[in-house]
């Protein structure tokens, strides 16, 4: 009986003692941040290690608490740890593999995090010995790609796409992450591709796999040969192709269909009463509302296939019926809200999605409307720097499609109509579109749309300069096109000319203000080009002779605005000072206009006279247009139908760099906050051995 009391007895002392024991793995852990070899002791210490279940936390977290001194202490049993890691991938043991991409990770986070100030070399010195990092990081990019082209367990495919994301990310500039030499020379590009040609490993890991390779070409892509911008400018397998644009696609389709139930849910109930009730004060709240947050880095991907590669870009015009968006992982992918909307690949709801299907036949969807009703959406509300970017880059890629020539051909295709509903930002002066009534047309009109609805929506003190500069110059590059082709469009030109001339409007209301911060002289200059284009050209490719008459008539009506205009530019170019010279290229641009306004206004007036009427109707003042053009003299302007080609160097460099590093925070954090679900992992693995 005596012995059973005393197991009581040492089980009540263990129970109530302050220092409860310590799982087995952290104690392996705490013997490799010594400085004695900890297999002398136990042979077979790394065997057992990666067996046991990785504790992340605090693995990162001893890691982090190590200056450079003390990891240099320790460096020979880290960069042993690192090697029996890489060693661990080639094993058939499974939980073995798991175990050790999960240490990796935690490696590379762990080191980075506590030395960020370290040279990269010293990073590489710490991790696996500088002697040896060629070898090891040739070794762990081998088992790497053998793992991503292989057959086995779409979870490990799926860890290892996050230990690459991981590895990428974990410097905040990513092109002084020196280890991605290695990854440059042992090239992965390969088994990317493979992941986006096939169906299956497409829907579970082509998002991670799209946002990795984006990130990879970014990589001192100004400084060196970037293999990863040679590779991918150079593809021309079509699945391959079409994969990646599938990937976009579906992203982007993910992030509209999200927003579109927002929005609907905020337009029922007591706030929708109230609104009404109240009129239109509240708009801008439900506008914040409705702010979710943007997908830079799946635009940043798409950025670099339709610049770098001109295959892609029939992969905009590659159809998909709406039934097709609905491919949905065999594997449900868990959803955080730390996860930004569009990141999670479609589910199964977009199989109900009415959005597209306007006509019996299921209408088809393609790449670049997706992509124009997204663009809509961010576009509406530039105040956060988030959205501003994405705006921007929006801009960005439609200014590559719009002087590519096969884009504009597909663009302006009348055989190609599509009901294309872009998203409009609530405005007090006007009611919401109804869906239906919307047209089928070639996609060019949608892109129009777009910059129009832009132009009109975004006249505020906070004037972004850069945006209206580059919606002017993709307006001007699509009507070169239809210029130089002889595409006559059947487009509301009117609703055009009409935001046009208010921007010029809003340019003069706010001239003090806005020439404290910005050269307006160049966006009025561009403006003032675009109505020489259609009053030197417009025959060619405006639709009939009576838009050609409404256009004079919209100059006519609104000559107010432009002899303002050429009043302030006149006295600007008159006085010395920093804008005398873009003002003066303004004053000359405006020669047509005012010959236009001085010849017609005369007789308009005579005719008003002469029939004793007051006010002319819009037909009276097109009789006096039509009878009248023989007599009215132009001059011809040079260069109006040429512009300069986009070019991301030097000018957008910058951007880019802030862009890139923006998405490499946001991309470690997500997966930091992942934490690679190792209960799900482990237990799969568990079963399988």
């Amino acid at each position: 009986m005596a012995q059973p009391e005393k197991k009581a007895g040492l089980l009540k002392r263990t129970s109530s003692s302050k220092k409860p024991l310590k799982e087995k793995v952290l104690l392996m852990y705490e013997q490799i941040f010594t400085k004695e070899d900890p297999s002398k002791s136990n042979p077979r210490f790394w065997d057992e290690l990666f067996l046991m279940k990785v504790n992340l936390e605090y693995l990162e977290g001893k890691l982090e608490s190590l200056d450079g001194d003390e990891v240099m202490k320790v460096k020979d049993n880290i960069n042993s740890l690192f090697q029996h890691c890489v060693q661990a991938l080639a094993e058939e043991h499974q939980i073995r593999v798991v175990n050790a991409l999960q240490t990796l990770c935690a490696l590379f986070r762990g080191v980075h995090q506590k030395n960020r100030s370290a040279t990269g070399f010293d990073i590489i010195n710490m991790l696996m010995g500088f002697d040896k990092a060629e070898l090891r990081m040739k070794e762990l990019m081998e088992s790497l790609d053998a793992l991503l082209c292989g057959d086995g367990s779409q979870s490990l495919k799926s860890l290892c796409l996050k230990l690459l994301l991981c590895l990428v990310t974990v410097t905040d500039n990513i092109s002084q992450n020196t280890i991605l030499e290695y990854v440059m020379i042992n090239s992965i590009f390969e088994a990317i591709l493979q992941i986006l040609s096939d169906v299956s490993s497409r829907a579970q890991h082509g998002y991670d796999a799209v946002v990795l390779l984006a990130l990879l070409v970014n990589y001192r892509k100004y400084e060196s040969v970037n293999p990863y911008i040679v590779k991918l400018s150079i593809v021309d397998d079509e699945p391959t192709l079409d994969g990646m644009g599938m990937v976009i696609h579906h992203a982007l389709t993910e992030y509209n269909r999200q927003y579109r139930d927002k929005e609907e849910e905020n337009q029922g109930g007591f706030f929708s009463t109230l609104t009404s009730m109240v009129g239109s004060m509240f708009i801008a709240d439900a506008d914040e509302k409705l702010s979710v947050q943007t997908n830079e880095a799946i635009l940043l991907a798409l950025y670099e296939a339709v610049h770098l590669n001109r295959n892609f870009i029939t992969v905009l015009a590659q159809s998909h019926p709406e039934m097709d968006m609905a491919a949905a992982p065999a594997v449900p992918v868990p959803s955080s809200p730390a996860t930004p909307l569009g990141t999670t690949p479609p589910s199964l709801d977009l199989m109900n999605n009415p959005e597209l299907p306007l006509d019996p036949n299921l209408q088809t969807s393609n790449l670049l409307i997706t992509f124009l009703k997204y663009s809509s959406i961010v576009m509406q509300d530039t105040k956060d720097e988030h959205r501003l970017n994405s705006a921007r880059l929006c801009l960005i890629i439609l200014t590559c499609i719009a002087e590519d020539q096969y884009a504009d051909a597909f663009l302006h295709d009348d055989n190609m109509n599509f009901r294309v509903n872009l998203h409009r930002m609530p405005m007090r002066h006007r009611k919401k579109a109804v869906d239906k009534n919307i047209p089928s047309r070639p996609l060019v009109c949608a892109v129009l749309d777009l910059m129009v609805e832009f132009i009109i929506t975004h006249m505020m003190k906070e004037f972004p300069m850069d945006l209206y500069v580059r919606c002017i110059q993709i307006i001007h590059k699509l009507i070169c096109y239809q210029k130089k082709c002889r595409v006559r469009m059947h487009y509301t030109w009117r609703e055009l000319w009409s935001a046009l001339i208010n921007l010029l409007k809003f340019l003069l209301s706010n001239e003090t203000i806005l020439l404290s911060k910005h050269n307006i002289f160049q966006l009025a200059l561009q403006v003032v080009n675009l109505f020489n284009m259609f009053i030197t050209y417009g025959d060619t490719f405006l639709p009939t002779p009576s838009s050609y008459d409404e256009l004079y008539y919209e100059i006519i009506r609104m000559h107010q605005v432009f002899d303002n205009l050429y009043c302030m530019v006149l006295r600007v170019s008159t006085n010395a000072g920093p804008w005398k010279e873009p003002a003066s290229k303004v004053t000359h641009a405006l020669v047509n206009v005012r010959a236009i306004i001085n010849h017609f206004n005369p007789k308009i007036e005579s005719y008003a006279a002469v029939n004793h009427i007051s006010q002319l109707s819009e037909d009276q003042v097109l009789e006096v247009v039509r009878s009248n053009y023989d007599t009215l003299t132009l001059k011809l302007q040079d260069a109006l139908d040429q512009f300069e080609r986009y070019s991301e160097q030097p000018r957008e460099a910058g951007f880019f760099k802030e862009l890139v590093r923006s998405i490499s925070l946001n991309v470690r954090k997500n997966v930091s906050l992942s934490t690679m679900s190792q209960d799900v992992l482990l237990k799969e693995f568990s079963s399988i051995s």
